[in-house]
Formats: C-alpha cells, structure tokens, sequence
C-alpha cells in the first residue's frame, strides 16, 4: 500500500511565494495552478491539497502578505512613528511583487481574493497603537485615532505607490521625497 503524500510547510511557503512571482510577472488571469506548481517543482495536486484551488491560493498569498507587513511594523514600533514610516517603504521595496499584490486590486478583479478582516486590520494595528500613544503622551494633537492612522496611511502608501510604479520624473529622489513627507505627516499632526 503506497504512503500518503504529505504536503509541508516549506512546500506551502513555496508554492505562495512563486505564486506571487508569477501573478506580478504574468498578471492573474495568466496563471494556472498548473505554472504555480510547476514553478514550485510539485503537483497541481499538492496546490489543490494545500490551498483548495486558484482563489484560496491567492486569498493565502495577500494574506500571508500582510502577515509579513504585520511583522516589519510590529519591529519598528518601539521607536515611533518615524520608524513604523520608514519599516513602510523599506518593506515595500523589498517586496515590491507582494506589495502590488496586496493593494493593487488587479486579483480582486479576476478572482474573489480579498485579504482576510483580520490579517489586513491586524496589519494595521500598530499603527493604530502607536497614535494612540503619541496622542496619550500630548505629542500629536487629539482626533480619531482610526482617522489619524488612516491618514497617515494613506499619505505613506501614495508615495511608496507612486515609488514603485516610477511614476515621477527619471531622476526623482524618491528616498528624499519619502523623508520630506515623514516629516510633513509628522509635523502635520503634531499638537
């Protein structure tokens, strides 16, 4: 009688990280299950085993994405909100297939991956917290916290958008630009 097939971590790790190589590469309509395991050296069903199918396998690769965003956040924390800005961009660069993935809506549109509630508002919590704490200690002026650090969010994530798309002039200094706006954000919401 012939074993079962088990199916690890290490093989699901790979299979969400060719996953997110392909689709940025080759867009989501493009890829198969069949290039995903293919690209990860398995069986298509090692993918169906692992994920389910197309959908939950991208619906795992943003999340897993924002787990890992989580994580950069969550180690820049504890030196404020200057940090968590510059955990942002450095994170984004160094992902930048998992980044367009996770808020470029192009999977969203092909197929149901939305990230999961709590992987993508968990994403956000330290932000969240490190408001409230520049608030509680009399550094930034009082106002929503959600509001705040959606705000603030927003402006990081245009800039590191536009970064990544190059969508500025050829010889944009877009690490100079990023600092200017940390400190305009900064001294924006100061009390």
């Amino acid at each position: 009688m012939a074993r079962p097939v088990v199916h690890d971590d290490s093989l699901r790790q790979e299979l969400l990280a060719v996953t997110v190589e392909l689709v940025d590469r080759n867009g989501p309509a493009r890829v198969t299950l069949r290039d995903v395991a293919s690209a990860a050296r398995t069986s298509t069903t090692a993918v169906y085993s692992l994920f389910g199918g197309k959908s939950q396998l991208l619906t795992a690769v943003v999340d897993d994405g924002f787990r890992s965003f989580r994580d950069s956040q969550v180690a820049a924390a504890p030196e404020g909100l200057q940090a968590l800005g510059v955990a942002y961009r450095a994170w984004a660069l160094e992902h930048p297939a998992l980044y367009r993935l996770m808020f470029g809506g192009a999977m969203a549109a092909f197929v149901d991956c939305r990230p999961s509630p709590e992987a993508a508002g968990n994403a956000m919590e330290p932000l969240r917290e490190a408001v409230a704490a520049a608030q509680a200690s009399g550094a930034m002026r009082d106002a929503p916290v959600d509001l705040v650090a959606a705000a603030i969010w927003g402006q990081v994530h245009g800039l590191v958008s536009l970064e990544l798309a190059q969508m500025g002039p050829p010889s944009a200094d877009w690490a100079a630009a990023y600092d200017s706006a940390l400190d305009a954000v900064a001294r924006g919401w100061a009390a």
